[in-house]
């Protein structure tokens, strides 16, 4: 353990004895394991190496109830977010899980032990109430609402961990600190009052203003604590926006700002995020805090309202105060100036004087169309590396997914389209028909319905990777359900503007027809009772609600087909 600032307690689990990590490390060969998600990982890490001080394990019940209700754990300090590890049903009877039962907590992605968990109980929460009394609402329109509605297990496992090892991270590793790192850096330093800045988004000439305005004012310095964990889905990658943050750097006076990343999981929890992100920049060192408009907010609810207040957070913060231990730096967002060529808090600017703004919504914009970005808004350096990773709509990639009944006609189609797009060239072109990217060279449509959605996943999988890389990709595998469909529009659009271009294509024509002209006789099988599932003989085919065309061939010739589809694409 190290003193933290103004006589806090840091509980850094990692500064431990070598030999005692080798230990740990030959006793977790020997444990039951359990996997962590991807959250869990992040949120162990922060455990172990002090960020989340004073936890040391993943919440008991009693932590957990109190902390959702009061936001303090159940010796009254404050912490106002639960850390909980989540797990199912069949973990719990597959590893027998009691009390003082000790098990490894593993790395998703190398299978690495990262520490032992010794459980203090198991229980099952009310994720409704969790919704409610931590995030606000129950409301899918907020991501973390969705998570604990979709992701999250049955039942949460509490107890102390003992760290074996820090996760291995291969990416931006001089930037990745843990608190005690960070705080013997300020000390080298000298540095004796820092301004932490929060934030999961590009940082732009707006930001860099304010904080070099809020350093002024404290006489401080800055330090860039970006999120490189889990964020809003759709946010902007971590590997881009650590470039950009790289490069903003260089526009603060030399020796004022460092950079440095935090591998936190947020919640999104707006007013609750706030206090739980003071609480962590003190742990990492800061002295100061800047809370801004809306801070860690998730956008608008069901009813087209933002989920919180503007100044929310801002004024929680200021209720916990003298308990944080940390100094909040409340901003109002800032405007330029064109007059003066300056950035200014919103609620300074004088009446009737002119200021310009560029909404995140507008910035897309202006990516996606290859428009200008003005200098008073963002630095060459920024721009160029955004426009590297999110190209004009001309050089983006894009999924073509054509659904349809057995035998309309939809991987002919996919076909053609595969060809005109090889001839165009500029882009490479992959065709994913459902009989090739099926396993043991089954056929897609004898799938089973759960097969087929697992089937589905892996091709939304493959077809963002490939359009991220700025490919052409024409989807075709048989998909007669919306919520396979689905899967792959959301697995398509969550990589962002590079990799989020989908277009689904329609290929209606009737059953009838496809009967008829059914070569292989796949039909009158499943009207024998031989093969079973069929779309339109023994199961519905559910018709797509959100296609963007529609065809029939027995109306439109495939080179008419193959038209309306370049054009529908060329003129968005």
């Amino acid at each position: 353990m190290a003193n933290a600032p103004h006589g806090g307690i840091l509980k850094d689990l990692l500064a431990r004895d070598e030999d005692i990590h080798h230990q740990l490390k030959d006793e977790s060969l020997i444990l039951d394991d359990i996997i962590l998600s991807d959250r869990q990982l992040c949120d162990l890490e922060l455990i172990i190496n002090g960020g989340f001080s004073p936890l040391e394990g993943f919440m008991s019940q009693r932590d957990y109830d109190s902390v959702v209700d009061t936001l303090r754990l159940a010796d009254g300090t404050l912490f106002p977010m639960p850390v909980t590890l989540d797990v199912s049903r069949e973990v719990v009877d597959r590893l027998s899980l009691a009390k003082d039962k000790r098990v490894t907590l593993r790395d998703p992605r190398d299978g690495q032990g990262i520490a032992i968990l010794t459980i203090d109980n198991i229980y099952k929460p009310d994720r409704v109430r969790e919704a409610v009394k931590v995030l606000g609402a129950d409301d899918p329109a907020h991501p973390s609402v969705v998570y604990l509605r979709t992701r999250v297990k049955e039942f949460y496992v509490g107890g102390r961990v003992s760290a074996i090892q820090a996760p291995a991270y291969f990416d931006y590793v001089p930037f990745r600190y843990t608190p005690a790192e960070l705080r013997a850096h300020f000390k080298k330093l000298a540095w004796r009052k820092i301004v932490a800045f929060q934030t999961r988004n590009p940082m732009h000439r707006a930001h860099r203003e304010l904080t070099v305005r809020a350093a002024r004012q404290h006489q401080a310095n800055v330090l860039i604590h970006p999120v490189v964990g889990l964020t809003k889905p759709g946010d902007v990658d971590h590997y881009t926006r650590v470039r950009v943050y790289k490069a903003i750097m260089a526009k603060y006076p030399n020796g004022m700002a460092h950079l440095a990343l935090l591998p936190l999981a947020m919640r999104m929890a707006g007013p609750r995020e706030a206090v739980w992100h003071a609480i962590i920049r003190k742990n990492y060192g800061a002295t100061h805090f800047i809370v801004g408009r809306d801070h860690a907010g998730p956008g608008k609810n069901s009813y087209g309202k933002d989920f919180y207040g503007p100044y929310d957070a801002q004024e929680l913060v200021s209720k916990y105060r003298d308990e944080l231990h940390i100094t909040m730096v409340p901003f109002q967002q800032m405007t330029y100036l064109p007059s003066t060529d300056e950035y200014m808090p919103a609620d300074e600017v004088p009446s009737g004087v002119p200021t310009l703004d560029i909404s995140g919504t507008e910035l897309r914009r202006r990516l996606k169309t290859g428009a200008t970005i003005p200098d008073w808004f963002s630095y060459d350096a920024v721009v160029k590396t955004l426009r590297e990773s999110y190209p004009p709509r001309l050089k983006q990639g894009f999924v073509i997914f054509l659904s349809g009944l057995y035998n309309s006609g939809y991987d002919t189609v996919a076909r053609a389209l595969q060809t005109v797009f090889n001839e165009q060239g500029g882009r490479s072109t992959s065709l994913l028909l459902g009989d090739l990217t099926c396993n043991n060279n089954e056929s897609d449509h004898t799938l089973s319905r759960e097969e087929r959605y697992n089937h589905l996943q892996r091709v939304g999988f493959v077809a963002s990777e490939l359009a991220r890389a700025g490919a052409a990709v024409i989807a075709a595998p048989f998909a007669p359900h919306e919520a396979g469909r689905q899967a792959v529009r959301k697995a398509v659009t969550l990589q962002g503007a590079s990799g989020g271009n989908f277009f689904i294509i329609h290929v209606a024509t009737p059953i009838e027809y496809c009967e008829k002209t059914d070569r292989r006789g796949v039909y009158a099988q499943a009207r024998a009772g031989i093969v079973k599932g069929l779309s339109g003989v023994d199961e519905d085919f559910e018709v797509p609600k959100d296609a963007n065309l529609t065809v029939d061939l027995t109306e439109h010739s495939i080179p008419q087909v193959v038209h309306s589809a370049l054009l529908f694409c060329l003129l968005q």
